[in-house]
């Protein structure tokens, strides 16, 4: 279940990291509240899958998924660059989430 939190996490992570496109600086109140509440609430499960995962591994996993899902994000919402390379450097990132999870203790 730890393994799942951390997942939820990662993706209210990518949530309120796109929120912060959306603010503008904190200027704009209902986006800027709810990136707000996406930040609590993915620290909330970061924390929760921190009672049985590893803290270098839950973290690194944590933010490997908000990196590799903002990238993504930034993408189809905002016009960035789907250079090959970029993609390719995303895909390693999702990569290496997936090694930790392999060789982390269940």
């Amino acid at each position: 279940m730890a393994w799942i939190y951390l997942f939820i996490a990662g993706l209210f992570e990518v949530a309120w990291a796109v929120g912060l496109k959306y603010t503008e600086g904190f200027t704009r109140l209902w986006p800027s509240a709810g990136t707000v509440a996406a930040m609590i609430v993915s620290f909330l499960f970061l924390a929760e899958s921190l009672k049985s995962i590893p803290l270098g591994t839950g973290y690194a996993v944590w933010t490997g998924i908000g990196v590799a899902g903002t990238a993504v994000m930034g993408i189809l919402l905002f016009d960035e660059s789907r250079d090959p390379f970029r993609i390719m450097c995303i895909l390693v990132i999702v990569g290496a989430i997936a090694g930790l999870r392999l060789s982390s203790p269940t």
